[in-house]
């Protein structure tokens, strides 16, 4: 189902409905189950990341698994990696407090993908599921020096219950203090344990809670909501506990002190392609004459053709009052208004019947006029440029819910500000660890949104400021969750 399927750091892959994938558990190289996936990525994503993403045609120790005769059949570069987090996943009715490991699905190849009969008595999956997944661990691959375990993993296969429970005890403060917000609350158990308990553990250690003293995931958080340290209960329609708080006074918490995670060297091809994209961004509102302004512009010799910013086309008027010796002789502060001035700053817009001006403050004259020409903006990037009429539209952040309660924020208006809407949902994809797309606006032709699953409103309008130099006073948000 897709609500067991944990996103990894680099996102989630796009696939097409129909395609083969297989099961794996982490630390073990062999699947233990193949099925087709029921839909695409972009149908998952308008679904809301709900129902069942793989329809399974044969898993470990099924009929088709005893007919067999342990043949070796090697798959070495048909997987890609998607985590899920339930691995009975013969029973699809079980609690994922139930999960002893967390399994993975991964891409295999037509080839690979085993015809089977889904007709079989749900009673016989159910009453096997104990011995299948007590049997996971026996599961191994010929013997492969590049697949060995790796030093870590052997390590931590030799920690008892008790340092178990302490490590479980140091990821849930290390995610109390790094990356749960109070906005993300109340947040499923589920969501923190594969969010944001399991990134905070050592790397290439493997946290297993049934090998700890509590079992369950519900049992140890409960456990955690008696000490006082957080505030859960358990929603008996979800059947899962829910956090909705945290005791930020609470002595283990406030004794704590959190590792600084050492930040990974970026890829030299990742920094060398987004070099182009990291440049500042330049946003500049430039104003070209109109028909009502050009005799002040012929009378100075200025350019008609030419692009000016605010001060520039100031100054023009000014040489103006200038060169015709306009200023007032006894309030230095205004300017006398001539026939071209009076009708290149007021004409067509004084009411009839109503009388024109006969001076302007000094203060109020550049202003004017720039209300009479046209409003252009250029936006620069590095070596890019792009000057469109009109005042520049702003970015729009929304965030909503979609079915099954889930939030989806969208994001549109970023061809103003030269950026990709493909290679940002791409970038997003890798960022925020979820499924992101794009599609076209309804009836805007050649004007596309991205679509990014969960609500990442703050965080999506900080990465634009801060990484591609967007102005905050051209990002507008919306949060539509919030009643």
């Amino acid at each position: 189902m897709f609500p067991g399927i944990s996103i990894p750091p680099e996102g989630f892959h796009s696939f097409e409905a129909g395609q083969p994938w297989a099961v794996k558990v982490p630390g073990n190289p062999a699947p233990i189950a193949v099925g087709i996936t029921t839909m695409s990525s972009t149908e998952a994503l308008k679904a809301g990341l709900r129902g069942k993403a793989l329809r399974i045609l044969h898993y470990y120790r099924d009929m088709l698994w005893d007919s067999a005769d342990a043949r070796y059949v090697p798959n070495e570069g048909f997987f890609e990696d998607i985590v899920v987090e339930d691995p009975n996943f013969v029973s699809t009715s079980q609690s994922p407090d139930s999960a002893e490991g967390t399994p993975e699905v991964t891409h295999e190849s037509e080839d690979a993908a085993v015809d089977s009969s889904d007709t079989a008595d749900p009673g016989i999956h159910n009453e096997a599921t104990e011995e299948i997944t007590d049997g996971i661990n026996e599961l191994k691959l010929p013997e492969d020096k590049s697949a060995e375990q790796a030093p870590d993993e052997k390590e931590h296969q030799t920690l008892t219950t008790e340092e178990i429970d302490s490590l479980l005890d140091k990821c849930l403060l290390q995610a109390l203090y790094t990356s749960i917000k109070e906005k993300d609350l109340p947040m499923p158990g589920s969501t923190l344990w594969s969010n944001h308990i399991l990134p905070c553990r050592p790397p290439g250690v493997t946290l297993d809670i049934k090998k700890s003293s509590h079992k369950k995931l519900s049992q140890w958080l409960q456990s955690k909501s008696s000490s006082g340290l957080i505030s859960a209960k358990e929603d008996k329609y979800k059947k899962e506990v829910i956090l909705l708080g945290i005791n930020r006074k609470h002595p283990d918490y406030m004794a704590f002190k959190p590792e600084k995670r050492v930040q990974e060297p970026v890829e030299q091809e990742k920094s060398v392609a987004e070099s182009s994209v990291t440049k500042q961004l330049e946003v500049a509102e430039i104003y070209k004459p109109s028909s009502h302004v050009k005799p002040i512009f012929m009378a100075v010799e200025a350019d008609m053709e030419k692009y000016y910013s605010a001060l520039e086309a100031s100054d023009v008027v000014f040489r103006y009052v200038e060169k015709e010796n306009l200023v007032k002789p006894t309030d230095k502060a205004k300017v006398i208004l001539d026939v071209t001035l009076c009708d290149a700053l007021y004409k067509g817009a004084i009411k009839k019947g109503s009388a024109y001006p006969t001076e302007i403050h000094k203060k109020d004259l550049g202003s004017t006029l720039l209300n009479r020409m046209q409003v252009h903006h250029k936006v620069t990037r590095g070596t890019q440029e792009v000057i469109r009429k009109g005042a520049i539209r702003t970015i729009q952040i929304m965030t909503e819910r979609r079915q099954g309660n889930k939030k989806m924020t969208r994001l549109s208006g970023l061809e103003c500000f030269l950026m990709d809407p493909d290679s940002l949902a791409s970038e997003l994809q890798k960022k925020f660890a979820c499924s992101t797309t794009t599609a076209e606006l309804p009836g805007k032709k050649g004007q596309y949104e991205v679509l990014v699953q969960g609500g990442v409103i703050d965080d999506l309008a900080k990465h634009l400021v801060d990484h591609y130099g967007v102005p905050k006073r051209y990002i507008e948000v919306y949060d539509k969750t919030k009643r």
